[in-house]
């Protein structure tokens, strides 16, 4: 069976309330070996980190979406929060964090000084960043070219952006994270990207509960699709899904620090 992960799913949202643990042993029993639950603000990391100790496959992320910067009261104790949580060896990262100017449910100035917070706090505890950026292409590049250093690995997921974004996210060092949009009809500049991209710098993700990939958009998305970006990925880069899969595999192992141990 081809060995599968899922680096960016949100196991912890209600709309999977009915039935966490059939979604999670659905995406086993297709070979999906390892899913990244990632936290969109405090209580929902916590949740990220308390399931992810339930399962020896699944590891989490913690951070603050950017539409929900606008709630927080007290960055520092904020900060301090996100912080005593990557102490514990589940978190893998941190994140999603970034710029999201599509909705603009937070005023972007919030979001750029939180992104930058994110950005100095991954640096400084050892950490991939998991990067968020929808519509804010310029800014995103900007802080990130400002803040980088060498010490910051990452990378930029559900990756929407255009080959000018992928070539300097690709030049500070990023992996680019591809999901179900691979499989839409209207998805031309990105399937573009993922052929220009190299093997070495591709993650697949689901980005679930969202984004359901053909042929079954309109349902809820699950870690068990994750095959079908894979397959998509597999089929532009002219490989088989086996190695595909296993390419991808081993960059989410290498950028995450991904202990393999009880892996096929």
């Amino acid at each position: 069976m081809t060995i599968l992960i899922d680096t960016h799913c949100h196991l912890t949202m209600n709309q999977y309330d009915p039935d966490r643990s059939g979604v999670i042993q659905r995406a086993r029993d297709a070979g999906v070996e390892r899913m990244i639950t990632i936290g969109t603000d405090l209580e929902d990391s916590q949740r990220a980190v308390a399931l992810a100790e339930g399962h020896d496959f699944m590891s989490a992320a913690v951070g603050i979406h950017p539409h929900d910067v606008k709630e927080i009261k007290d960055p520092e104790a904020t900060c301090q929060s996100l912080k005593s949580m990557t102490s514990n060896s589940k978190v893998v990262a941190l994140g999603e964090t970034g710029l999201d100017y599509h909705y603009m449910h937070s005023p972007a100035p919030l979001q750029q000084e939180h992104f930058r917070i994110m950005i100095r706090m991954a640096k400084a505890c050892g950490l991939p960043l998991i990067i968020h950026s929808r519509e804010a292409k310029e800014d995103t590049l900007k802080i990130l070219s400002e803040e980088v250093g060498d010490q910051l690995r990452g990378v930029f997921h559900c990756f929407s952006g255009d080959m000018e974004m992928a070539e300097a996210a690709l030049a500070m060092g990023f992996y680019l994270s591809f999901s179900g949009m691979v499989t839409f009809q209207n998805a031309k500049t990105i399937l573009e990207v993922v052929k220009a991209v190299p093997l070495d710098r591709i993650l697949t993700e689901t980005d679930a509960p969202f984004l359901t990939p053909h042929p079954h958009r309109g349902k809820r998305n699950e870690p068990v699709y994750v095959r079908y970006v894979a397959e998509k990925v597999a089929e532009l880069k002219a490989l088989s899904i086996e190695e595909t899969a296993k390419a991808i595999f081993a960059n989410a192992a290498k950028l995450f620090n991904l202990n393999l141990e009880n892996t096929p």
